[in-house]
């Protein structure tokens, strides 16, 4: 039985030697100190292995075939390190994380590539930047356009430069993590320098980010995960084209993303989430829009529930759609009308437009906006708009201390999200606006107080002119 047993753990500790590999190395000024090694999941991290330096600054962490991809060494100083966790062993030596001239990659072949390149691309990237800024120059400015050697000679560096660094990513063995990864680190770190200054590449940069699939293991693992989707968007945001144009690009990105995560429901979970919540905060609703059609029309896959809901708000209340009534039920406020003659129902009202506000006194940018609307009610209701405030208070008092000064309708059963109106409305945010024509068509989802009296003008007063 013993030996039997002494088999076996030589044959564990055998197996485990196949799937584990190290991180080793010095880190002088860290001595005694604690250091971690984390990786990527997605959007998230997670623990790999954790360790501390013995008196010398000597460190050994493990990882294993799971782990394949991107890592990011660690310590109380809080600077990371990232490493390629591409099955060797590493090792690092320096004086600190958080002093990046002194790290020497020694042990590592895939992470001596990649230190090299994270190194020269930046320069080749300035340089590139510098010689597009003087060719720009000596192209349109008359002053220089004659001379015809310099011009010439930087478009001869250009082509130099490129051709180097695409010369350094050809050589890299194909199957090597690194093949992959520098070129995807390239795309995702340069699109602020891309637009900026070499607005040319825009369109193969939009191109090199169509082409990633998301549910490649490798992107999953990389870190860049997160990064690749807001530089993308970014990139679109900021492309020099018009709005309208904007949208489109960014319905033919959504549309490449979609052609692979429709077959893996985790990451597209994921992703649409990620996605959708970003183009909310930055006010692009049309795309959002677009997004949340394209996934809840997607038969092949399941979405999580709450991120389903969430989605069905454009679907329901999309621009065209009629509005589901409201019923003014619980206790209210309306200057302006008597307690006889208070409207019962959102269609009780007689104006041609109501705008309708989801918000509460508990939420921080409804305390801005809603006074902000105050503000502009005098002239809306002289436009025939009327406002109509749904609050999701649960507090009696606070609703009425909150809504006391405004002049418009407010109402509130105090549900909070189980409120009827709030469920009829699939609202998952506050504040929460829409506009509404007399018939409750939908005829506008306004992301700001700003927004809705830019189209009060543009629609109503200058129409009326």
């Amino acid at each position: 039985m013993t030996r039997k047993l002494s088999l076996l753990i030589i044959g564990l500790t055998f197996c485990l030697g196949l799937f584990s590999q190290t991180v080793t190395g010095n880190l002088s000024l860290l001595a005694n100190q604690s250091i971690k090694l984390e990786g990527f999941n997605g959007l998230k991290t997670y623990p790999i292995s954790s360790s501390n330096l013995d008196e010398k600054g000597n460190f050994k962490l493990t990882y294993s075939k799971a782990d394949y991809g991107v890592g990011y060494l660690i310590s109380a100083d809080e600077k990371p390190l990232f490493v390629i966790l591409s099955g060797e062993d590493v090792e690092i030596i320096g004086e600190a994380l958080s002093y990046t001239e002194t790290i020497k990659i020694t042990k590592g072949q895939e992470n001596k590539w990649f230190e090299q390149y994270a190194k020269e691309h930046p320069l080749r990237e300035q340089a590139l930047s510098a010689w597009a800024y003087l060719e720009k120059i000596y192209t349109q400015d008359a002053l220089f356009a004659v001379q015809e050697h310099p011009i010439k000679n930087i478009q001869t560096e250009k082509l130099r430069i490129k051709a180097e660094d695409a010369a350094f990513l050809a050589k890299l063995p194909k199957e090597s993590y690194v093949s992959w990864f520098l070129p995807a680190r390239k795309w995702v770190s340069s699109v602020s320098t891309v637009a900026q200054y070499r607005p040319n590449e825009i369109p193969s940069s939009i191109a090199a980010f169509r082409a990633l699939d998301y549910t490649d293991q490798r992107l999953y693992k990389s870190g860049l995960f997160k990064d690749a989707i807001e530089s993308h968007f970014w990139l679109l945001e900021n492309c020099g084209k018009s709005l309208d144009s904007v949208f489109i690009e960014m319905q033919h990105s959504i549309d490449a993303m979609m052609i692979n995560l429709v077959i893996d429901e985790k990451k597209l979970n994921e992703v649409t989430d990620f996605l959708f919540d970003l183009l909310e905060r930055h006010s692009l609703f049309q795309a959002s829009e677009y997004l949340a059609l394209k996934v809840l029309n997607e038969v092949s896959c399941t979405i999580d529930n709450d991120l389903a809901k969430q989605l069905e708000t454009y679907r329901a209340m999309k621009k065209g759609n009629t509005a589901p009534e409201i019923l003014f039920e619980g206790d209210n406020y309306a200057p302006g009308y008597a307690v006889n003659n208070f409207p019962k129902k959102l269609s009780d009202l007689n104006s041609s437009y109501t705008v309708v506000v989801f918000g509460a006194s508990w939420c921080p940018k409804c305390t801005e906006e809603l006074p902000e609307i105050a503000k502009h009610y005098s002239k809306w209701k002289a436009q025939g708009v009327e406002v109509v405030f749904v609050s999701l208070d649960e507090n009696k008092e606070m609703f009425k201390n909150f809504t006391s000064i405004f002049p418009f309708i407010s109402f509130c059963d105090y549900q909070k999200w189980n409120s009827t109106a709030a469920k009829d409305y699939y609202v998952f945010g506050t504040p929460t606006m829409y506009l509404l024509d007399h018939k409750r068509k939908i005829l506008l989802r306004p992301n700001s107080v700003s927004q809705m009296d830019a189209w009060v003008d543009w629609n109503l007063v200058q129409g009326n002119k």
